[in-house]
């Protein structure tokens, strides 16, 4: 599908779970009933997205594959809570407890990371490495030991970053930088009028943007948050010395991962597949879904990841 026939439908019913107490996690299953013996792929997004961001490379994997995108607490149709409710402690307890119950016991899973997606899922797959039975990483979070390493962001979203919270706040709240200029920033064909609105909707509260600003002040770069970078260390040095099967997209430009980091993790980590989808900054998901989506199936094939049973309960 070229870039100008890419669909701005969502053609997915929405699931929710409880993942806390009064906190349900909206997610996409393509296989609920769990026909499908391949290892469930499960996709994660960043900030400010939702899986509304995977719509267009599902369908190249739900075929042979069950897919699984949930929408981080806060975002989409997931739980809109206060601001104290976010924050690293809480996502990873609410990701934790999400895959917990969507997933079969000790059964193995894909994991499809992206932006802050990768922040969160790499941290449980550090944690749960037998339960991973592949990894798909594109502008995944790297260590970033200062600003300079943080890629082509534009002036305004690095200015909100680094900037004080009180900027920060106002940036993301009041005017809404991250949907109204990160994300077109990010993409290099123009997203249609519908396909910006369905990535506004869940936002159009400033109320809901509560969890866009909280996120971001997590955002790991020169050694704080001190937690959360030496998260994103462990990670890192977990994904360089490990041998579980990759496949790894790369972007010219890019943003978190620019070039000369793509070079180094395309020779660097073990037992990967590394894909140039070509132009592309952030958002290669907008720009590139049919090769993701069709790379992605070749790469479960090779990898003899379709129609492997799994571990089932006697």
């Amino acid at each position: 599908m070229a870039a100008s026939e890419i669909s701005s439908d969502f053609p997915f019913s929405i699931s929710y779970l409880k993942v806390d107490h009064d906190v349900e996690m909206a997610y996409i299953d393509t296989d609920p009933i769990h026909k499908l013996l391949s290892p469930p792929v499960v996709f994660l997004h960043g900030n400010p997205a939702h899986s509304y961001l995977w719509r267009n490379i599902i369908p190249h994997v739900m075929p042979k594959a069950r897919c699984i995108a949930p929408d981080l607490i806060g975002m989409g149709s997931s739980s809109k809570l206060s601001s104290d409710a976010y924050g690293w402690d809480n996502h990873n307890r609410y990701l934790d407890s999400f895959l917990s119950k969507v997933l079969e016991s000790n059964e193995k899973v894909v994991l499809v990371v992206h932006d802050f997606g990768s922040l969160f899922g790499l941290n449980w797959a550090r944690g749960h490495p037998e339960r991973i039975a592949g990894l798909v990483l594109m502008e995944f979070l790297p260590p970033m030991p200062s600003w300079e390493d943080t890629g082509d962001m534009s002036d305004e979203l690095h200015k909100a970053l680094g900037g004080s919270s009180e900027h920060l706040r106002k940036s993301i709240i009041d005017e809404n930088v991250f949907i109204e200029l990160f994300l077109q920033d990010q993409v290099v064909r123009t997203l249609s009028q519908a396909e910006m609105d369905h990535y506004r909707n869940p936002f159009l509260d400033p109320a809901n943007r509560e969890s866009l600003y909280e996120i971001a002040k997590i955002f790991p770069v020169a050694g704080n948050p001190p937690e959360v970078y030496k998260a994103v260390e462990n990670y890192n040095s977990w994904l360089l010395s490990n041998d579980i099967p990759k496949l790894f997209f790369w972007a010219d430009p890019g943003k978190i991962m620019p070039l000369k980091l793509s070079k180094y993790y395309s020779k660097n980590l073990k037992n990967t597949k590394s894909v140039a989808v070509g132009n592309a900054k952030h958002y290669l998901q907008e720009d590139h879904p049919d090769l993701i989506g069709s790379e992605i199936m070749k790469w479960l094939e090779s990898a003899g990841m379709l129609g492997r049973n799994k571990e089932r309960k006697a």
